[in-house]
């Protein structure tokens, strides 16, 4: 079955850096979009970022766009939460998530395949 496992979620300091990955298993995954999402306590889970896995196009929340950089490494299976310049309003829990590509790639609801989360905490 497919599995995606999150690492890399931490605490920093505002203004400080995180990398986030996913390591994603149990299908081939070309034709997919990767995304990451995030949960603030007491909001609903948000995009964040995807990535498509075939060609490579990225897709940005405005939030996070110019600070966040998602990327994928084909011969791994694993993709890729580069996060700079961090704001105490990025803490959450971070989530990977995949589903077969169409050009709807922000609603939570579309997507099958979900990681367990993250915590990535940024002080002020």
């Amino acid at each position: 079955q497919v599995q995606l496992v999150e690492s890399g979620g931490g605490l920093v300091q505002a203004g400080g850096s995180l990398r986030l990955s996913c390591a994603a298993s149990g299908r081939a995954f070309t034709g997919y979009l990767m995304a990451w999402f995030r949960q603030a306590p007491g909001k609903e889970r948000e995009f964040v970022a995807a990535i498509t896995w075939s060609t490579g196009s990225t897709f940005y929340s405005d939030s996070v766009k110019g600070r966040f950089t998602v990327s994928r490494g084909n011969a791994k299976n694993m993709v890729y939460l580069q996060m700079n310049s961090l704001k105490p309003e990025d803490t959450a829990v971070y989530y990977c998530a995949s589903k077969p590509y169409t050009n709807v790639y922000y609603r939570t609801k579309h997507y099958n395949y979900w990681g367990q989360g993250t915590q990535v905490t940024v002080s002020s």
